[in-house]
């Protein structure tokens, strides 16, 4: 039977990087993409950790507040809508349209599952043209918590009916993967540059260097091909 593949999106299958420009119209050289969403994901984890209830988009305000604060500068209001507006509008990564074809042709069942609102995330795979992949959006806003708390991961493989064990948590976050494998499913690590495994977590189930390489990997790992 088939595993279930879950998808996470932001920098996984979105690419973040043509934010740069709005960050170098409100910041400068000061701030870098990568440092705000650094900060995102540890203030992401830091709600997890203590229970708060806080949805991303909440989180990435905060995140880019904290981030403009250590650099002494001032967060403006077109500033942070600017940047917020941009994260709707995000390409995928070059990888990702022929991967996600493979998989498509090989007949898995597919969902993309985010720590945004599901009407955010919907927009954002409408924009980049990758909608019609996935039978579904799932987002944490039903278990009023954030990836890579176990509900999430829990929640994703009841909606889809599957058991983890037959499921994959793809993405290019280490963090996000351990997340997915703590309950039982397999992980899947696309280590794009800038990528790294985390060493005192469980070595994900597959890992290459782009999602292409990724998809078949999964293919050949179920005897599967294309089409």
């Amino acid at each position: 039977m088939r595993p279930v593949l879950f998808f996470d999106v932001n920098e996984s299958l979105l690419d973040l990087k043509v934010l740069e420009p709005h960050f170098e119209t409100h910041f400068g050289d000061k701030i870098v993409v990568s440092e705000w969403f650094e900060q995102v994901i540890q203030t992401a984890m830091l709600s997890v950790i203590l229970g708060w209830s806080r949805n991303f988009a909440e989180v990435g305000r905060a995140a880019l507040g904290m981030v403009v604060d250590r650099h002494e500068l001032s967060l403006t209001e077109d500033a942070l809508v600017d940047i917020v507006g941009g994260m709707k509008k995000l390409p995928p990564h070059d990888d990702v349209v022929p991967g996600l074809t493979i998989l498509k042709s090989a007949g898995f069942r597919m969902a993309a599952l985010t720590n945004s609102p599901v009407v955010v995330a919907e927009e954002q795979l409408k924009f980049a043209g990758l909608m019609d992949f996935f039978e579904t959006v799932i987002s944490v806003e039903a278990v009023k918590t954030l990836k890579p708390d176990a509900k999430v991961y829990l929640y994703a493989t009841q909606k889809m009916n599957v058991e983890p064990s037959n499921s994959y948590l793809i993405a290019a976050h280490a963090w996000d993967v351990a997340g997915a494998m703590a309950i039982g499913c397999k992980g899947a690590l696309i280590k794009r540059s800038g990528i790294a495994t985390n060493p005192i977590a469980p070595a994900p189930t597959i890992i290459a260097n782009s999602f292409t390489l990724v998809a078949e990997r999964i293919c050949a790992a179920h005897e599967l091909k294309p089409g």
